[in-house]
């Protein structure tokens, strides 16, 4: 471009610009994302935890983790290390002097804008013989005093220097680039070209392709496709899958395999410490020969998890291993219901295709809360709790007591289990008691709608029925606290027998068959009403404590809505009319709670599970849906709620075609069920 010239920076003054401003664009962020959070909060609340979560392993390890790092010193190292250079080139900066400045004739005459030509003409004498380069003054300076008292005196360099701000008229710009000139010199450019091809020719391509490579191969949970085949594969070739059998198709996932997993380690001590393992476990289908079964990453991932359920001793190399196992189960568990949950979607929509059975789905969840607690599927629930062990369990499921769930320990009263639990001190009976009073259950409400309906409670067939579930996670010790109210009464307990006194007798019933054709025809007479949520729920709140399967609350169905009868009288027609602002509001309100879960984004932090042997610290999640128990199939799709903490909502809509078994199953039909995915729980439907 004309007028222009471009300069490399020879004094070096530009570059220490840029490369400040680039090291703080590096520092400023990482300090912010890297810098180590508080850990005195950190450690008080592993504190806190401590008399619940004490003996977990994953405390245990979490507590030694947190003395033993000197991570969080190296990286305060590193950032204070980068601060030190950043203040370093900013005072450098700050240092540095002007080479651009703005000429000004007068600041070079020593004199005030605005004077009379007269004084420049004294203060130019004055100067000029001071600096005269034949009297042995500054000759530069000299220059500078002629430059200046000409563009005072002179009309044309007065004009040029008011409009150009130069006396002699418009100059070049130039542009300096904050690069020293050493780069673009002859004698080092095939050094630069050098650096230049390595860094944007080899290292930028490997390392974008490394990344590409590897973020392929995993799914958006971080599951390896490969391994999500798998699980495709064997789930819709088996569609009853038993324990035994899911466990083998668990552990042949690629995450155990070292070729497709760096982490995963096969040791040379495993062909002789394995085997032994086999041997003590027993029958595992060792000589099964379908691949990738009889993998040695697989045997080995099998043998792991086995002596993990059985809470059997082993080798600090082998213990290594099997916490790597165990903290990737939870996370291929949900991608194995994930599967299952879409092949079952597929066979519904396409038809032609086998659906797992619903016992598959609901083993996985099972096997989840297994590996958490360390427990067999066949062994008792109450050895989850500290300080239990095989030997006791005679006392708590012995005639007296019958005590064979935490349900059942719950209930007992508070004397009776002091004296069941004798064989406890009295510390480790407060221990127990206090992780008893931690676990969780669960009071579901269900609620069904035809949302954007006038009559948003009328539920026909063909609907879009959308199902509320509200959670509200309590604590057992709550319960607890209930055992101290006061009984009823003598005076009630009078009136109570004083009215079963007056009830009347069988025998004194007249015209039973009369009665009874009398009761059949006021039935069919008799409008029937919708199931109200009230009915649904039962008068029973169900807690979460006992067999390993989870919390499963019932949902009925009423089977003859679509037959009412389309007359209504005037008396319900005025109470529909004066409900409408009332179910204006509460759409208005549901419509506002929609929109904000919509853009509130909620941590997954819940609760800690109690879990003696698992070796990371699990949260308290949920797993809520809809089946069919008649038909043995899922109706919606598994929703793995990971945000509840005391109340949580959850909206299912299950598909149309599946709303005829919801109208028409009872009972043991279609119910809404809520699992955890970490605790062994009760197996009762409510």
């Amino acid at each position: 471009m004309a007028g222009q010239q471009f300069q490399y920076d020879d004094s070096g003054n530009t570059f220490f610009y840029f490369l400040t401003s680039f090291v703080g664009l590096i520092v400023i962020p990482a300090t912010y994302y890297l810098w180590p959070r508080d850990q005195n909060a950190e450690q008080l609340r592993l504190k806190s935890l401590r008399r619940v979560h004490g003996r977990c392993l994953w405390y245990r390890l979490r507590h030694m983790k947190s003395q033993q790092s000197i991570v969080p010193t190296l990286k305060k190292a590193a950032l204070l290390f980068g601060w030190a250079i950043f203040l370093l080139l900013a005072y450098k900066v700050s240092k540095l002097d002007r080479e651009y400045q703005e000429y000004n004739p007068y600041e070079v005459l020593h004199l005030e804008a605005g004077v009379s030509i007269a004084e420049i003409k004294k203060q130019y004498r004055v100067l000029s013989l001071k600096y005269h380069p034949d009297k042995g003054g500054d000759e530069a300076m000299f220059m500078k005093l002629a430059k200046a008292y000409s563009a005072l005196t002179n009309e044309e360099a007065r004009d040029n220097w008011e409009k150009y701000g130069n006396p002699d008229g418009p100059r070049v710009t130039s542009f300096g680039i904050a690069l020293p000139a050493w780069i673009v010199d002859q004698k080092n450019s095939m050094l630069v070209l050098l650096v230049y091809g390595l860094a944007f020719m080899v290292i930028l391509p490997v390392v974008v392709g490394t990344w590409w490579y590897r973020s392929i191969r995993y799914s958006g949970d971080q599951i390896l496709i490969n391994t999500t085949q798998l699980f495709m594969h064997f789930m819709y070739k088996t569609p009853t899958m038993n324990m035994k059998r899911l466990v083998m198709v668990l552990t042949a996932a690629f995450e155990f395999d070292p070729r497709s997993n760096k982490e995963a380690i096969i040791r040379p001590t495993d062909n002789i410490e394995v085997p032994q393992l086999i041997r003590e476990l027993g029958n595992i289908n060792v000589k099964k020969k379908e691949p990738p079964f009889c993998y040695p990453y697989s045997l080995k991932a099998r043998v792991l998890l086995l002596t993990h359920l059985a809470r059997m001793d082993v080798s600090e190399n082998i213990e290594e291993d099997q916490r790597f196992v165990m903290k990737k189960c939870p996370a291929l568990l949900q991608e194995l219901i994930n599967v299952g949950c879409q092949l079952t979607m597929m066979a519904t929509s396409r038809g032609g295709l086998r659906a797992p059975r619903l016992t598959s789905i609901e083993n996985c969840m099972k096997l989840s809360q297994m590996v958490v607690q360390g427990l067999q599927e066949a062994k008792s629930p109450l050895l989850q709790l500290p300080h239990f062990e095989e030997e006791h369990l005679r006392y708590c499921i012995s005639k007296k007591y019958k005590v064979r769930t935490l349900q059942d320990l719950v209930s007992l009263k508070d004397s009776d289990r002091r004296n069941m639990l004798r064989f406890l001190g009295e510390e480790k009976y407060d221990e127990v008691m206090a992780v008893l009073g931690s676990i969780p259950y669960i009071n579901m409400e269900t609620k069904l709608q035809v949302l954007d309906d006038e009559d948003s409670n009328n539920v026909t067939a063909g609907s879009i029925v959308t199902v509320t579930v509200t959670l509200r996670r309590k604590r057992t010790s709550e319960m607890f606290e209930k055992e101290d109210a006061p009984l009823p009464t003598e005076e009630t307990n009078a009136e109570e027998q004083g009215d079963a006194k007056n009830k009347t007798k069988v025998w004194q019933n007249k015209n039973k068959g009369a009665k009874k054709a009398a009761k059949s025809k006021k039935k069919k007479l008799t409008k029937k009403k919708p199931v109200t949520q009230q009915q649904a729920k039962g008068d029973k709140a169900k807690h979460p404590n006992g067999n390993v399967a989870g919390n499963k609350l019932i949902l009925l169905f009423n089977k003859d809505r679509d037959e009412e009868s389309d007359k209504q009288s005037d008396t319900e027609v005025d109470e529909i009319a004066g409900d409408d602002e009332e179910e204006w509001e509460a759409l208005q309100q549901s419509i506002q709670r929609r929109e904000r879960a919509l853009l509130e984004t909620k941590s997954k932090v819940t609760h800690p599970v109690y879990s003696l042997y698992f070796p990371e610290e699990k949260q308290e999640w949920w797993w809520l849906y809809i089946a069919d128990r008649k038909e043995q199939t899922l109706v919606s799709m598994p929703n793995h709620v990971c945000t509840l903490k005391d109340i949580e909502e959850v909206r299912r809509q299950p598909p149309v075609c599946a709303l005829p078994h919801l109208f028409f199953y009872s009972g043991k039909g279609d119910i809404v069920v809520c699992v955890s995915d970490s605790s062994p729980l009760d197996e009762k439907d409510v």
